[in-house]
């Protein structure tokens, strides 16, 4: 599935609407098929909940201008995202310029408010383009989620999708936040959230991530949908134990992420592939080689260093290598002649 059949699906559903909206929107007047009394109900305009999707150089999102979250982001993601030059360590979180500011989130909603910004696009999605990781932070693709799940399971989810482009021609994914409901002392289901900021920024009970894979002719050949509560989940819960049915996801989005696609003829993703999370082993010495890479001084790169060691950590040849290097690195600043 390429973006532009991806595109061509997402926005079938809403072309009525948008042509509708375009016509009317410097009118007073609906179109003449409506009898009155409907004719003179929306004399002063259509309501407008803003664009129904942004478009950006990697992701695509529909976002909810009521709850300062975005309600899905689409990406389709091959080896050349994954990998490149691009970083990430000179990028700061910031409005989308796309949003008006009376419906957009800010950083100051989420200081010491306890949740972490979570991306639902990731920036490791994004190494090919340095543009393509600067939107990626933009607040319309980031939900309040929490700390430990953001750099823990949630975390672990968003490799396991970068390593499927090994193994995978391309992969779709879609990524939202969702407030489910529980039941109540006297037995009613009810949905609460808690709202973080001046702008009141809604925070899910749940995120949810639906993967398609491609084969080497581009055609689907597997889907996976997840819903995953947020909150902390440890290294002994796998993830098939979130895995649901994609129309569970569906209807409790009210959303159909793929229209143009009988999924019901697509093999079960944790049946092709394995659908295993990175271990704690794996995940932590891969954690502690992206945190040596972005170390920003020598000071810094050796309290890491250090932390690795008290944690009883064995370095790798690869973690060596890269502490050596930045280490060097930082010697070439310090002798390095003025201009």
């Amino acid at each position: 599935m390429s973006l532009r059949s991806f595109l061509f699906g997402s926005v079938a559903s809403y072309a009525s609407v948008v042509v509708y909206y375009m016509v009317t929107k410097n009118k007073t007047e609906l179109p003449s098929k409506l009898e009155p009394p409907s004719q003179h109900i929306l004399t002063h305009g259509i309501p407008d909940r803003g664009p129904n999707i942004h478009v950006y150089e990697n992701h695509v999102l529909a976002y909810d201008q009521a709850k300062k979250t975005p309600i899905w982001v689409a990406e389709r993601i091959t080896q050349k995202h994954v990998n490149g030059p691009a970083e990430r360590k000179n990028i700061r979180f910031r409005p989308d310029p796309d949003v008006s500011s009376r419906f957009s989130a800010d950083n100051s909603d989420y200081l010491r408010s306890g949740w972490s910004r979570g991306h639902m696009s990731p920036a490791g999605d994004n190494k090919y383009s340095q543009e393509a990781m600067s939107q990626s932070f933009y607040l319309s693709n980031i939900v309040p989620q929490n700390l430990e799940n953001n750099a823990g399971f949630w975390n672990r989810l968003e490799i396991y999708c970068r390593e499927l482009t090994q193994r995978f021609n391309a992969v779709t994914i879609f990524s939202g936040p969702m407030s489910l409901p529980v039941t109540s002392d006297d037995g009613k289901l009810v949905v609460t959230y808690p709202v973080i900021g001046k702008n009141q920024v809604a925070v899910p009970t749940h995120l949810y991530k639906i993967i398609i894979v491609e084969d080497k002719n581009s055609n689907p050949v597997g889907i996976g949908s997840f819903i995953v509560p947020n909150k902390p989940i440890g290294f002994e819960h796998a993830l098939t134990e979130y895995q649901v049915p994609l129309d569970e996801v569906e209807r409790k989005t009210g959303v159909r992420f793929t229209p143009e696609l009988d999924t019901s003829r697509l093999g079960d993703l944790c049946e092709i592939d394995s659908c295993k999370l990175m271990q704690k082993s794996d995940f932590e010495s891969y954690f502690i080689g992206r945190r040596l890479k972005g170390a920003r001084n020598r000071e810094n790169l050796d309290k890491i260093w250090k932390e690795f060691e008290v944690k009883g950590g064995a370095p790798s040849q690869n973690h060596i290598d890269m502490y050596n290097q930045k280490l060097k690195d930082f010697e070439n600043e310090i002798h390095k002649p003025e201009e």
